[in-house]
């Protein structure tokens, strides 16, 4: 993994977040979304965002959020504003995704050169 990010030097970096959301919780969870997104958006290194939800298809996940950011290290100034943010209202991530019944699989992704 270290030569696969030494070949993508500090391009954007993309945070691609996969939710399998129950049907009845699917609008707690896009509200917590979109009030994250508009605070991501108004961070240094933001490029673009999505939020995006599966209408057809086998796929498990129902909804998914990529943002880009303009490298790693965007990412990493923006990780401590988004916490205290989430902590001055009282939100956690983590609480709010198991009590809803929400599985997530979240990760940071690079583009591949050439494809």
């Amino acid at each position: 993994m270290e030569q696969l990010n030494q070949q993508h030097g500090s391009g954007s970096v993309f945070r691609v977040d996969k939710f399998v959301v129950p049907s009845e919780t699917r609008e707690e969870i896009i509200a917590k979304v979109r009030m994250t997104h508009e605070l991501l958006r108004q961070q240094k290194g933001f490029v673009q965002d999505f939020l995006l939800e599966q209408f057809s298809g086998p796929g498990e996940f129902n909804l998914v959020t990529i943002v880009e950011w303009e490298s790693q290290a965007a990412i990493d100034n923006v990780v401590p504003i988004v916490k205290a943010a989430h902590e001055h209202i009282a939100f956690n991530p983590q609480e709010t995704i198991a009590r809803l019944g929400v599985r997530a699989d979240i990760a940071n992704y690079h583009r591949i050169p050439g494809v």
